[in-house]
């Protein structure tokens, strides 16, 4: 994927990854520039095969239909034979042979110049100046769309030429053509439009809201899970900032962040929220500035924007000073050298700025009982600084006869002051203050911050701690996955293990001293206590997601992806139905149209068929050594298409309600891999993409045979409509896309609307059929990378979106044209006929 967003992998990696940047930048910009000449190159070189297997294709069909032509027009008209001696002569054949040859190496001639511009340094080509004049001749790629008249068009010419009576001309025999990197993509218009100049875009009268949201950034985020006086809670995913009432089960999302958030505080008074984004990239590959926002956790409202233009990279850590209640705002950067900064909350405007480390920092927290003392943790250190007339001075935290720990994780003040951290060595250590050693400094020698006493508390790293009211102390283990509760003294009280599939602690907010929640390093938020034990009320995927489907009858939707889950969800309940783990990761599915089973297909060209009932697997396949791309039943269910990376569609009769299943045959002639298909109405054809961006026709009835003259199915009917290349849906690309740009797209089955999913961390909304470029829609942000996939649901009220790396599934509300806008949850969106959400 040429994705123009920023890995969350990249930016917001483990403490190793962080620790590592700094030292070993020059050593990875070199090897990711010669991965994306070596990527840049194959795909060019994919991109020339195609072309020239789609000359070769044209001339076959040439030769197919020139003689079958002549005799029609002679059989329709004797007078046409005299024109068909001028034009069918042996001279004019080679001729119009050639001319198609010609025209059918326009699509290579683009590849072909940039292969050869890439390689110019190392050898000159021979035919460089033959390539040079054919350049001169070829169709500029800077025009989106070009007429081009088809062949059937010429003859139906000929044939009025020829004095055929009731003849006419029309828009029945032209095209269009799309060029996408400099390759001609031929769409023929419809026999319904007459005039194709004459078509109007407008953007649909529907409009998205969003509704709810799946998933929680648990796994390599710190201190995001916080408990509000309304009882919410408050935590991110993705772009948005998540609301949500754990009694009530309701959602509401402040959505004001344009990338990844990566950090949460809130103020003393339990209402004002805190959070800080990454930087990420625009569209065009340019870095975009992080900030954070201050914002009010019940009216949503943004009260101020600190640190645009200051920060470098992203926010890492947030804090809010107590003893003052809340009037600064300390920050940490993720830029080299870790800036800290401290700003005043209600002027926006900052007070101090020190460079902090070069190594990894985790967490920065004010002393809640002195504003000028704030502590800063992270890789192989503890700073304890002191912000005095407006500049930060640190003192090192000294491990003296302790061994140090390669990470110190978090901390928190006890009530007595002191302060107690948890390292990487499974530790909670208690820091307290220590005069100046005068024997060995000298007079004038500075207090110290020593430790006072260890406590052995976690196999394994200790990720989070949580102080409790009554001076009681919990903390959350890595590898043991316990949460252990500690006296006052740090006496062992309590403590339980959460169940291995949630992963580590991530962190706890306490609910009311014995309820909590917990945040789980696999994207989990757990809710229970000590006696009771925990219950999930989030769940989420923990790595990047492509597969989604939608039920045909019901409120349930599944999604699979490189975490090896297939998950089935409930759009109306807004929970997790069911999950289970696979042997490999899924990449796409598709219920079959009885809703009894639904099948998914893998990396490793395996395909299962699960029963939604027993969640049993019922038929186990493979087909090829490849990736499968896309699954797709036919209306009526008798047939499944497998798509594959092995460039083939595997067809499938189905039979005993989805659980049986023979091979029928094999779609051969696409030159790259599949990317979507889709079925005709009548369940005998299919139309298919790939990835050298061919739109091919296949008749399965008449024996999965290619059919090569594409004219033919210009007024097909399709059952669905994903396929991201079509006369239908030419209108969502924009001029100057790299084929990349939209990852899929979804016709809703009202046949009004389509909603796309596309490589700049957006959701689309056009109307349906819209065939002209630049066709006006609406946009909607909140996912924080490349959107994989985007569905209906099977009456249209919802449409699900899912993000790659961010791992955020984001179910948007269709709401019909004339009812009022909610701005309060509403996620950015911009069309010719809608704005973003006004600012208050």
């Amino acid at each position: 994927m040429a994705a123009s967003f920023t890995p969350l992998q990249s930016t917001l990696g483990t403490a190793h990854d962080d620790v590592s940047a700094g030292s070993s930048a020059e050593y990875p910009d070199r090897v990711s520039v010669m991965e994306g000449r070596l990527q840049l190159q194959e795909n060019e070189i994919t991109l020339l095969k195609s072309s020239l297997a789609d000359a070769l294709r044209r001339l076959r069909l040439h030769d197919q239909l020139i003689p079958l032509l002549k005799q029609q027009l002679i059989a329709v008209n004797p007078a046409a034979a005299r024109v068909l001696n001028q034009v069918f002569c042996s001279d004019g054949f080679s001729s119009s042979r050639k001319l198609s040859s010609s025209s059918a190496l326009d699509g290579s001639r683009h590849p072909a110049t940039r292969v050869r511009r890439n390689s110019e340094k190392l050898a000159k080509d021979p035919q460089e100046k033959t390539k040079k004049r054919l350049d001169k001749k070829a169709a500029s790629s800077a025009n989106l769309l070009t007429r081009s008249p088809s062949l059937e068009s010429r003859t139906k010419d000929l044939i009025a030429s020829a004095g055929s009576p009731g003849s006419r001309r029309g828009t029945q025999g032209q095209s269009i053509k799309m060029f996408i990197r400099g390759r001609p993509i031929t769409m023929y218009v419809p026999s319904n439009i007459q005039n194709y100049d004459d078509l109007r875009m407008e953007p649909p009268v529907e409009k998205l809201e969003l509704d709810w949201v799946y998933g929680y950034r648990g796994r390599d985020c710190r201190a995001n899970l916080y408990l509000l006086a309304s009882g919410e809670a408050v935590y991110f995913i993705a772009c948005v900032v998540v609301l949500y009432h754990i009694n009530n089960r309701t959602q509401r999302h402040y959505s004001k962040h344009t990338d990844c958030v990566r950090c949460l505080t809130i103020h003393p008074d339990k209402v004002r929220v805190a959070s800080g984004q990454t930087a990420g990239v625009d569209k065009d590959g340019k870095p975009l500035q992080p900030y954070v926002h201050i914002w009010d956790s019940s009216t949503l409202i943004t009260l101020q924007q600190i640190g645009l233009g200051t920060f470098e990279r992203g926010v890492g850590s947030v804090a809010f000073s107590f003893a003052d209640s809340g009037a600064f705002l300390c920050v940490i950067d993720d830029s080299n050298e870790h800036m800290l900064s401290v700003w005043d909350c209600a002027k926006g405007t900052k007070h101090a700025e020190v460079k902090s480390t070069n190594e990894a920092v985790f967490t920065v927290e004010f002393n809640p009982n002195d504003s000028t003392n704030i502590i800063t943790c992270g890789k192989s250190h503890v700073y304890f600084w002191t912000l005095s007339a407006g500049s930060l001075t640190k003192k090192q935290g000294i491990f003296g006869k302790y061994k140090k720990p390669k990470f110190i994780q978090c901390f928190v003040f006890s009530l007595t002051g002191d302060v107690l951290t948890g390292d990487s060595e499974g530790n909670i250590l208690t820091w307290g203050k220590s005069p100046g050693d005068v024997k060995t400094l000298g007079k004038g020698a500075k207090e110290t911050f020593q430790i006072m006493r260890q406590t052995r508390a976690h196999d394994g790293s200790v990720f989070t701690l949580c102080m409790l009211q009554g001076g009681a102390l919990l903390s959350g283990g890595g590898k043991d996955r316990k949460i252990i509760r500690w006296s006052a003294d740090l006496a062992p009280e309590r403590e339980c293990e959460i169940p291995e599939k949630f992963g580590a602690v991530r962190c706890i907010a306490d609910v009311d001293g014995e309820e909590l929640l917990v945040g789980t390093t696999r994207n989990a938020i757990l809710r229970g206590t000590f006696s009771d034990g925990f219950v999930a009320i989030v769940q989420g995927h923990v790595d990047e997601m492509w597969g989604l489907a939608t039920h045909p009858s019901q409120d349930v939707f599944l999604t699979c992806g490189h975490d090896r889950l297939v998950c089935v969800w409930n759009t109306e309940e807004h929970k997790l139905d069911w999950c289970t783990t696979l042997e490999e990761y899924g990449l796409c599915a598709d219920f079959c149209p009885n809703g009894a089973v639904v099948s998914v297909g893998l990396s490793t060209g395996r395909w299962l068929v699960l029963d939604l009932q027993t969640k049993d697997i019922v038929s186990d396949y493979t087909d090829g050594n490849e990736q499968l791309s896309v699954m797709r039943y036919s209306t009526d269910g008798s047939f499944l298409a497998v798509g594959s990376h092995d460039n083939f569609i595997y067809i499938y009769n189905v039979t005993e309600s989805g659980r049986r299943y023979s091979r029928y045959g094999k779609c051969n002639g696409h030159s790259s891999f599949i990317t979507h298909l889709d079925w005709s109405k009548d369940g005998k054809y299919i139309m298919s993409n790939s990835g050298d961006y061919e739109i091919l026709y296949w008749d399965i009835a008449g024996g999965c045979k290619l059919l090569r003259n594409r004219y033919e199915s210009k007024d097909r009917e399709w059952a669905s409509y994903t396929c991201v290349l079509g006369f239908h849906v030419m209108g969502v690309w924009l001029e100057g896309s790299d084929g990349t740009d939209i990852n899929a797209l979804c016709r809703s089955h009202n046949e009004r609307m389509v909603a796309v999913a596309d490589d700049f961390c957006k959701v689309h909304l056009f109307q349906y059929p819209c065939p002209k470029p630049k066709a006006p829609n609406h946009s909607y942000e909140g996912h924080g990378s490349h959107v994989t996939n985007v569905r209906f649901t099977h009456c249209d009220s919802h449409v699900l979106s899912m993000g790659g790396k961010d791992t955020c599934i984001l179910q948007w509300r269709v709401k019909r044209g004339g009812t009022g806008d909610s701005g309060g949850d509403r996620l950015h969106s911009s069309s010719s006929t809608s704005t973003s959400s006004p600012e208050p």
